[in-house]
């Protein structure tokens, strides 16, 4: 039996630039080589300027979308405000422990830019609620040994919004091209303090090359 965290998982990658964030994911949704759509979005919106990507099993991702949006409203109308970043980050964690002996086959990246003071923020989850904070770049997906190689090698410390844009695209580009399950274009979600931008990628549609040598 094939590893149940790679069956649908792909890519996603968050960063910390100068008062922006950025979070971007792959658009692949198929299951080992085959292929079901090429718009598969796993970047979703539960909050002003707060994001959470969700890698893995596509109906774990669509389950744990709801739940987390269902969850950060209640909270909006109980406390008449918008949920901070930690306080989502232990949401997240406490929900996943609740299902720590029947696993939900995901990994997760919270990204969020306070409205406050633009200070940025990003994390990320193990199956069962482990945070990982960071303060430069965080990985998840069938890609991350790739992403991890590139993002080392292209971040700097306190990018403007464009720079950041260049640099996380070109990091989740190349390495969803070393990775047989990901790929099929890319969305990507510049967040600053005063707009969102979101741009889709294009990337190479094929899944493998085949040569055929005739005799």
């Amino acid at each position: 039996m094939s590893d149940p965290f790679s069956i649908n998982w792909r890519a996603a990658v968050a960063m910390i630039g100068k008062e922006c964030i950025a979070i971007a994911s792959d658009l692949r949704l198929g299951q080992q080589s085959l292929g079901v759509s090429n718009n598969f979005e796993k970047i979703f919106s539960v909050g002003d300027k707060t994001f959470l990507g969700l890698t893995g099993l596509a109906t774990d991702v669509i389950s744990l979308k709801e739940l987390f949006r269902f969850k950060t409203n209640l909270y909006k109308l109980r406390e008449e405000r918008n949920i901070e970043p930690s306080t989502l980050a232990n949401l997240v964690s406490s929900s996943l422990y609740e299902r720590r002996f029947v696993t939900l086959f995901v990994s997760h990246i919270v990204a969020w830019l306070s409205s406050k003071d633009n200070k940025p923020f990003i994390c990320g989850f193990d199956s069962i609620g482990c945070i990982d904070f960071s303060h430069d770049f965080i990985v998840s997906g069938t890609a991350s040994d790739q992403l991890y190689g590139m993002c080392e090698s292209l971040y700097e410390p306190n990018l403007e919004p464009e720079d950041l844009f260049e640099t996380i695209s070109q990091a989740l580009l190349n390495a969803v091209d070393r990775d047989a399950l990901s790929g099929w274009g890319a969305v990507v979600y510049i967040v600053t303090k005063d707009k969102v931008i979101k741009r889709v990628l294009k990337t190479r549609q094929d899944w493998f090359i085949c040569y055929k040598v005739s005799r």
